[in-house]
């Protein structure tokens, strides 16, 4: 094992692209290959592909896996759970702040008008996601399509993401793709089902709820961080009524602005819910998931990873997390789009993303604020 850095090495580095990695997780995965691969050498390019390519196929933060697995590669367990640690403690604390300002100032007019313009933004900025999603992964694939187009439906009618029919999506592409020699057996068939059991009922402590629900969260952020949205609003918003629809829409805007990956708008989300031990609680619930099925797998990785069955599977439950990302922008937009302000800053928030290459989400969070602030201070006059 030919080491050219120390585990400090690599949790410095971590630490520093965990606070300063804007981009979302393309953009992290290409600093990662950059700095380690090219410039570092301290990672092959063979195992950052098998990296890369197990981060893919499991669920969860596509940038946050890639991380614990590049820890893992020369300092196992150890390293990967270190590494992982590193990469996201920058984007907690930065959430975590911005909590705290924002229930203290929660009742300000001018928040409430800088958040009509981030609103707005921000559905512009899923859109475009859920565009370039489909664009890379369901191609000319009709069988990926039409399930993409039934869970667009089926969430948008609902307004909640149906676990179990995005089990159900993978299980059907595995059986028609790459059948089994042996049938799936009966617990594995009522996990799904298992998965949706509502337990406020069962789990009296709050805490104990946050918990439960953002580790079932955690284990189905397949395709992009953003997958989770519809998943949570659907249990945050109209389940649990743990927040209204506007500061369920301020938490995914904070995750925009912040470095880091963007699942961690969970830490905000279980900060206006129960304080900074639900913030503590509903990351480290959402990231237990991500760590285990990066590590569980990585010594085996190499041998199984390409598996037709395993891939079949993967794509299918990808086809529905996308078509569920669609269908959430329609049941957000619905709401967030109030008048034809809204929808322009949402329309050009869409073009501007799909024109201008190097343009980031954090600078349209800012500006969209500024015009929110500006359009209600002059609506004010």
């Amino acid at each position: 094992m030919n080491k050219q850095y120390s585990l400090k090495d690599l949790l410095y580095y971590f630490l520093r692209l965990g606070f300063t990695g804007f981009g979302g997780p393309v953009a992290l995965v290409g600093y990662m290959h950059r700095d380690l691969v090219e410039k570092r050498k301290w990672i092959t390019e063979e195992d950052f592909k098998e990296g890369l390519a197990l981060a893919q196929l499991a669920p969860g933060p596509l940038a946050a896996q890639l991380a614990i697995y590049l820890g893992y590669v020369h300092y196992r367990i150890r390293g990967a759970t270190l590494a992982g640690l590193a990469f996201v403690i920058p984007s907690f604390i930065i959430v975590i702040v911005l909590a705290y300002f924002y229930v203290l100032a929660g009742g300000m007019a001018w928040m409430q008008a800088a958040f009509y313009g981030v609103g707005a933004a921000v559905i512009g900025i899923i859109t475009i996601s859920g565009y370039k999603l489909t664009r890379k992964n369901l191609g000319n694939d009709w069988l990926l399509w039409m399930i993409a187009i039934t869970l667009a439906i089926v969430t948008f009618l609902f307004e909640r993401e149906i676990l179990w029919l995005i089990l159900a999506a993978g299980v059907l592409v595995w059986l028609f793709r790459a059948p089994p020699k042996l049938k799936p057996g009966i617990p594995f068939l009522l996990l799904p089902f298992m998965l949706q059991i509502h337990t406020n009922g069962i789990l009296g402590n709050k805490l104990t709820q946050i918990g439960w629900f953002f580790l079932k969260a955690g284990a189905f952020v397949f395709g992009s961080g953003l997958a989770i949205v519809p998943f949570l609003y659907g249990g945050v918003v109209k389940e649990n009524q743990w927040l209204t629809e506007q500061q369920f829409m301020d938490a995914v805007a904070v995750a925009m602005i912040t470095p880091g990956p963007v699942v961690i708008t969970v830490a905000f989300i279980g900060y206006l819910v129960a304080g900074f031990p639900g913030a503590c609680v509903a990351a480290l619930a959402t990231f237990i998931p991500c760590y285990l099925f990066t590590i569980l797998p990585a010594p085996y990785f190499s041998k199984y990873g390409r598996n037709p069955g395993i891939k079949a599977f993967v794509n299918g439950v990808t086809a529905a997390a996308i078509g569920a990302i669609i269908g959430a922008v329609l049941v957000l937009g619905k709401r967030q789009i109030t008048d034809w302000t809204a929808a322009s800053i949402a329309l050009i928030t869409v073009f501007l993303l799909l024109r201008v290459k190097r343009l980031n989400e954090p600078m349209i969070i800012v500006v969209a604020a500024l015009a929110g602030l500006l359009i209600k201070y002059f609506h004010s006059k």
